[in-house]
């Protein structure tokens, strides 16, 4: 029987279906272009089970309301040849049906059935931890790479799963030599780069930082639009803790906006790092109109809650009208859900969301009195510590901007903590120390 790039069994494919499998899952796992070819193979070859699952996760990846329609084609195919495919297959097939669901519980406990038995499967431990991110849950992100640790203690891909792991644990010595030992086993392992910069971010080493991105940049060839622009991201925020501004607006308008400008990670990467740097005191010009542009299909976007929340922003810091159809699908999502995350949905998002607007259109107090009931459970929207800090960073100058000293002073003390030579913290912090002196 043929077998994928790890090892694992593929039922039926030819050579060529089969190089377009292996393409998804290495392609999935290094975060490179050519995951996606699996898309022309699968239609190709209409009756290979595999193909056509791993077609449809490609879609779903996509995160948007109409990625569900697109993975049900797919769908329909492999369960039209289900009777040809192995356990293993049977088992992401029930997956893909339970995803398009928006049964992400169930579905990820199939995964955790396809990691128990098919510990080398690392597309699906690579999957489960994408689910469990987006539910805010480190702690499962972390237990099921070390699940697959033992059958694989010599993959690099698998070593970057668990330094993010571990970073998100704050388990940061540990995140670190696991990221180090993945980059030692692979130059190019974009997700253990990315959290190495995590953990620099945390620890306070901006400089650090900046000299390991421009040094791992010149491996960031054929990386799909997230990781290229998200590792940019990230080296984007370093630049503005140490007031090197110029070098903010190249990583934005180079390489962090502008790659794939309709896709979801993306957008929430460009309005995140325009919020940052306005916080900051940049002037940013009109960078908000051309990201509002492709907002606008957003209007009703509420497949996630963390970027919903960014899309949210993005529109209302344009003065789109868009800004109060999608916060009135928040307010619809959070009132009608039936869905897992309904909880998430009322208790957290959509306060958030109501201070994220009230913040973009300037109402400052309505910022403060919104952003402080959710800001304390952002976690369970997703996303990571570094992308989250973002709603701290708003509340913080929505202090500011009304004239809370001494709760501002708070604020930014704590945040010294991770950011002690911060530009614009201490920037801040001098100007809240002369308010309160005077």
């Amino acid at each position: 029987m043929a077998q994928d790039a790890l090892g694992n069994e593929v039922s039926t494919a030819s050579a060529a279906t089969l190089g377009g499998i292996d393409d998804f899952v290495e392609g999935f796992l290094g975060y490179e272009k050519r995951a996606a070819n699996v898309l022309a193979a699968a239609d190709v070859e209409k009756e290979s089970v595999l193909a056509n699952i791993y077609a449809g996760f490609i879609w779903m990846f996509l995160e948007a309301t109409g990625a569900r329609r697109q993975a049900s084609a797919y769908l329909r195919r492999a369960q039209a040849a289900a009777a040809s495919a192995n356990s293993r297959e049977q088992m992401l097939l029930r997956q893909l049906e339970l995803w398009i669901a928006n049964d992400i519980p169930a579905a990820q406990a199939v995964g955790e059935q396809i990691v128990g038995s098919h510990p080398t499967d690392l597309a699906s431990v690579k999957l489960h931890q994408y689910f469990s991110f987006n539910r805010g849950d480190a702690a499962t992100m972390l237990r099921i790479a070390q699940q697959a640790e033992p059958a694989n203690p010599s993959n690099a891909h698998l070593q970057g799963m668990l330094a993010f792991g571990y970073e998100q644990m704050h388990e940061l010595e540990k995140a670190e030599a696991a990221a180090r030992k993945a980059l030692v086993l692979k130059a190019k392992e974009p997700w253990a780069q990315h959290a190495l910069a995590h953990v620099m971010l945390s620890t306070g080493r901006t400089r650090e930082g900046v000299r390991f991105l421009d040094e791992a940049s010149e491996t960031w060839v054929d990386l799909n639009s997230f990781m290229y622009t998200h590792n940019w991201w990230h080296k984007a925020v370093f630049h503005i803790s140490l007031g090197d501004n110029q070098a903010v607006f190249d990583a934005y308008d180079h390489h962090v906006w502008g790659v794939e400008k309709d896709y979801s990670q993306d957008q929430v990467g460009a309005v995140s790092l325009l919020a940052r740097m306005e916080v900051a005191g940049l002037d940013v010009g009109n960078r908000w109109e051309d990201v509002a542009e492709h907002l606008k299909s957003r209007a009703r976007d509420t497949v996630q809650p963390f970027l919903t929340l960014q899309y949210l922003y993005g529109l209302a810091r344009a003065e789109r009208a868009e800004a109060d159809v999608l916060m009135q699908a928040v307010e619809e999502k959070a009132n009608s859900s039936n869905a897992f995350d309904r909880v998430v949905w009322r208790d957290v998002a959509l306060p958030a969301a109501r201070g994220m607007l009230a913040h973009a259109r300037r109402d400052y107090a309505g910022a403060i009195r919104w952003l402080s009931i959710a800001n304390p459970r952002m976690a369970e929207i997703g996303g990571s510590h570094a992308q989250r800090d973002l709603f701290g960073q708003l509340l913080l100058d929505a202090h500011l901007k009304v004239g809370n000293w001494q709760i501002a002073r708070q604020m930014l003390e704590m945040r010294r903590t991770w950011d002690p030579d911060g530009v614009p913290l201490n920037g801040a912090l001098a100007e809240v120390e002369e308010r309160l002196a005077s």
